[in-house]
């Protein structure tokens, strides 16, 4: 196998406009392309994250809880890397999102600290 980088990260989310709103608007991610998939009742938003398209945001029917806490199998997180983490935790906490308090990473001495989304997927801030 010769594996070059990850090509995007699929999410599922129970909202579809109210995740939209979440990525786009106050993350910032930059919408590629949307389409409406008649056939399966879902939208697929494919989303740019720092000029490279990283993340397809699905709407499903009906989809089912995501196990979160505590540590569940499969996916843990998602890790977005900045470069100045306090101001970017001070911007989602002007939006009203619970962020937890700044840790250090024991290994690299970065910066790090988590959020959720609006169906409570762990995302990761890690300074770089």
């Amino acid at each position: 196998m010769n594996l070059r980088k990850i090509h995007h990260v699929a999410i599922i989310c129970s909202d579809y406009e109210r995740s939209k709103d979440f990525y786009v608007r106050i993350l910032g991610l930059k919408p590629i392309n949307e389409v409406y998939r008649k056939e399966r009742e879902s939208y697929k938003l494919d989303l740019e994250v720092g000029g490279q398209y990283q993340i397809e945001l699905f709407s499903f029917p009906n989809p089912p809880a995501r196990p979160n806490q505590p540590e569940a199998r499969g996916l843990r997180h998602l890790a977005f890397e900045v470069v100045d983490i306090e101001e970017e935790v001070a911007e989602l906490v002007k939006h009203e999102i619970y962020v937890e308090p700044i840790r250090i990473d024991p290994i690299t001495n970065k910066k790090y600290t988590f959020f959720t989304d609006p169906d409570g997927l762990p995302l990761e801030l890690y300074e770089f």
